[in-house]
């Protein structure tokens, strides 16, 4: 299984009164991971695929220890555990090699915008997500 490894630049208003990275700005992160995955890397240029739109239905966030700011980027790596017909689950951690900040995951629903209603995901879609399938969860499908 292939992870999708982001860069995260840090910015000092990221952090909060506390002294560190407010868990508000750990959804942005994993935004910006996520638009990277699933735009950046969409197969073939001229390719519709993912530019239709898409929505979260839902996000679940494990706070492991508290992230503060510095100059170095941290790492956002994500990964797909789930696809359904009509959406899809996206795993993350943002960590350090040694530090594991947040594991987190998103349900993604492909979305129509002109029609204004979920869509299905496309085979070009899905040929692009199994690359990045966790293996034990690929076998369970």
């Amino acid at each position: 299984m292939a992870r999708h490894l982001y860069s995260c630049p840090m910015r000092w208003s990221d952090m909060d009164a506390f002294g560190h990275v407010n868990n508000v700005v750990f959804i942005r992160y994993l935004e910006e991971a996520r638009i990277d995955f699933m735009f950046r890397l969409a197969p073939g240029a001229d390719s519709p695929s993912f530019s239709g739109g898409s929505v979260v239905a839902r996000h679940e966030i494990d706070y492991k220890l508290p992230l503060v700011h510095r100059h170095e980027p941290v790492d956002v790596e994500l990964w797909v555990t789930k696809i359904g017909a009509a959406a899809l689950t996206i795993a993350y951690e943002i960590k350090d090699e040694d530090q594991v900040y947040v594991r987190a995951s998103t349900i993604i629903v492909p979305y129509d915008l002109q029609a204004g209603r979920p869509r299905r995901i496309t085979a070009e879609e899905k040929s692009f997500l199994l690359a990045y399938m966790d293996d034990a969860e690929a076998l369970a499908a």
